[in-house]
C-alpha cells in the first residue's frame, strides 16, 4: 500500500510540474491525450519553469535518485527528444542541490575514523552534487590536490522506497499494458536497483575503477583517475583530481582548443574498446561523468555503476556490429538468432530484410543527417514484429550505448558513429575470429571436456544407486501405456553406451 502511494505521489508530482503531457507538444498528441493534458494542466503549479526538460527535472529532483538516473540518460539524447527539452535536463547531471559542509564532514570523519585536519591539510565545499552523493576539492597531507566523494546521508533508505514503488509499477505495467512484457520492465527494475545498490558502497566504486582503469590503459586517450585507498571508505571515496573541462559545460567546452570531433571519436571508441576487450565499461557515461585535459585527454569519473559483458556475449555483439559495418545484413541476423535475441520461430532472412530496412537508410550518414527518433521508433516496430525480449544482462549495455551516442553527438553533430567504431570492432573480430581466437576457444573446450570428465564418474555412482535400488525395490518407474520392459531396458543399454564413449573420448583427448 505505501508503494501504491508513493507511486501516486509520483505521479502527482509530475503533473504538478506539468512534466506529463507537456503543453508544448499538446500538438502532438491524439485526442484523448489532449484532453488528458489539458485536465492535468489544471493542477500544475502557476510559477513553473517554460522549459519542459527543466520541468521534469525538477519533478525528479523531487522524487528521488532512482528517479534522477532515469533523467541523466534523457539529457544525453538531444536529438531523440529535443535539443532544449535536453539542456533542461542537464541539471541532473551535476547541479543537484549540495547537503551541507557540516554533515559531509561528519560523513568523512565517521567512515576514516579521524578528523578532518588528520586527513588533509585543506577541504573545500562541494564543486559538484549528484543523486547519490557530491565531490569536495581537498589537499592530502602530502600535497597532492584530490577529489573526495562523500554518499548523501540516507540514500540507503531513500533508494529502497524508489526500488519499492518502481517495482510496483513495473508489475502494474505488465499486468494493464501486456505488450510491455517482452521489454522486462520488472527485470530492468532489477537490474537498476542492483546497480543503485552497489553505488552506495563506494569500497566498490574504488575497486571498480582500479578495474576499469587498466582496461583504459589500452585505448588511445582515455584515462581513469587513480583511486587512494588509505582515504575511502563505504561512505568515502578519494580519486586523483582531474583538471580539466566537463563535458557538462558546453560554454568553456566552446571557448576551448578541443578538437570536439577528435573528443567525440574517442569517447565511442573508449566505450566500446574498454567493452570488446576488457568486457568491462563505464555504465554511467553522461556529460557530467566526463573531462577533457588540455591535451584532449578524456577522463571518467564516477565508477559507482560498473557494466559487464561475457566473451560469448562480446562476441555476438562484435558480429552484429560487424554485420552493420560491412552491410552484411544477414550475418547481423543470425548473429541475433545466435544469442537467442530473435525467437527461433521466425525467419533468418525475413529479420535481415528487417535490418536492412533500417541500417541502409542511416549508413555513412552524418549525425545531423538522422532523424534518431525516426530509427529508435523503427527499431520498437522491428523488436515487437519479431518478439525480441530486452536481455536483462545487456541493459547496461544497452543504456550506456544511448548515453555515450548521446553525448558524442552533443559534441559533434556531425558524428558518425560508425567509422568510430569500425577500427575498434573490426580489431576485435580479427583477434577473436582468427588465429588467437581459434586457440583459445580450443583450449576452452578442452577445460570444459576436462571438468566435464571428472564428473563422470559421480554421474556413474548416481546411475549405479539408481540400479541398486530399482533391483531392490526401493524405487519404481511409472511407465506409459507403450512403454514396454524391453524399451525400459534398451534404454538403460544406451545410457550405458554414452557413458562409456564420453568416458573413452575425455580419457582419449586428455
Amino acid at each position: 500500500m505505501m508503494s501504491f502511494l508513493r507511486l501516486m505521489r509520483a505521479l502527482i508530482t509530475l503533473v504538478r510540474h506539468d512534466a506529463i503531457l507537456p503543453v508544448e507538444y499538446q500538438q502532438l498528441y491524439p485526442v484523448p491525450a489532449r484532453v488528458l493534458g489539458t485536465m492535468a494542466r489544471l493542477f500544475a503549479r502557476r510559477e513553473k519553469a517554460d522549459n519542459p526538460g527543466e520541468r521534469l527535472a525538477r519533478a525528479l529532483e523531487r522524487l528521488g535518485p532512482s528517479y534522477v538516473k532515469f533523467g541523466q540518460v534523457l539529457a544525453t539524447r538531444g536529438d531523440v527528444i529535443g535539443e532544449r527539452f535536453a539542456r533542461g535536463l542537464a541539471r541532473l547531471q551535476d547541479k543537484m542541490p549540495a547537503f551541507s559542509d557540516d554533515e559531509a564532514r561528519a560523513v568523512l570523519e565517521e567512515e576514516l575514523g579521524k578528523p578532518i585536519d588528520a586527513l588533509f591539510s585543506e577541504f573545500g565545499p562541494a564543486v559538484a552534487a549528484a543523486s547519490i552523493a557530491q565531490v569536495h576539492k581537498a589537499v592530502t597531507l602530502e600535497g597532492e590536490t584530490v577529489a573526495v566523494k562523500i554518499v548523501r546521508p540516507d540514500i540507503d533508505a531513500r533508494i529502497a522506497r524508489d526500488v519499492k514503488t518502481l517495482t510496483l509499477g513495473a508489475k502494474l505495467a505488465e499486468r494493464f499494458a501486456p505488450a510491455s512484457k517482452r521489454l522486462e520492465p520488472k527485470k530492468f527494475v532489477e537490474t537498476v536497483a542492483r546497480s543503485l545498490q552497489l553505488e552506495t558502497d563506494l569500497r566498490l566504486e574504488a575497486a571498480a575503477g582500479s578495474e576499469l582503469a587498466e582496461a583504459a590503459a589500452a585505448v588511445e586517450h582515455y584515462a581513469i583517475p587513480s583511486i587512494f585507498w588509505t582515504l575511502s571508505a563505504r561512505r568515502v571515496l578519494t580519486t586523483q583530481w582531474v583538471d580539466g573541462i566537463a563535458l557538462s559545460d558546453h560554454e568553456a567546452l566552446a571557448a576551448s582548443s578541443i578538437d570536439k570531433a577528435e573528443l567525440a571519436t574517442t569517447l565511442a571508441r573508449a566505450f566500446l574498446g574498454t567493452a570488446l576487450d576488457r568486457g568491462v565499461f563505464h555504465a554511467d557515461m553522461h556529460a557530467g561523468n566526463l573531462f577533457v585535459r588540455p591535451d584532449g585527454t578524456l577522463c571518467a569519473v564516477d565508477f559507482g555503476i560498473m557494466g559487464r559483458i561475457g566473451r560469448s556475449e562480446r562476441r555476438f555483439l562484435a558480429l552484429i556490429l560487424h554485420g552493420f559495418l560491412t552491410r552484411d545484413y544477414k550475418s547481423a541476423a543470425e548473429a541475433h538468432f545466435a544469442a537467442g535475441y530473435v525467437p527461433a520461430e521466425h525467419s533468418v532472412e525475413d529479420f535481415a530484410s528487417a535490418l536492412r530496412a533500417v541500417g541502409e537508410p542511416i549508413f555513412g550518414k552524418q549525425a545531423d543527417e538522422v532523424p534518431m527518433s525516426r530509427v529508435l521508433l523503427q527499431l520498437f516496430e522491428i523488436t515487437d514484429l519479431f518478439d525480441m525480449r530486452l536481455r536483462p544482462e545487456l541493459v547496461m549495455l544497452q543504456k550506456t550505448m544511448v548515453q555515450a551516442e548521446g553525448v558524442s553527438r552533443m559534441l559533434d553533430p556531425k558524428h558518425d558513429m560508425w567509422a568510430a567504431a569500425a577500427p575498434v570492432v573490426e580489431r576485435w573480430m580479427r583477434r577473436e575470429l582468427g588465429p588467437e581466437g581459434l586457440a583459445r576457444d580450443f583450449l576452452d573446450d578442452m577445460v570444459r571436456l576436462r571438468d566435464a570428465a571428472k564428473r563422470l564418474p559421480d554421474a556413474i555412482e548416481d546411475w549405479a544407486e539408481i540400479g541398486r535400488k530399482l533391483k531392490a525395490g526401493e524405487l519404481k518407474l511409472t511407465a506409459g501405456p507403450r512403454l514396454r520392459p524391453w524399451a525400459l531396458r534398451l534404454a538403460w543399454l544406451a545410457a550405458a553406451g554414452l557413458i562409456g564413449a564420453a568416458v573413452t573420448h575425455g580419457l582419449y583427448t586428455l
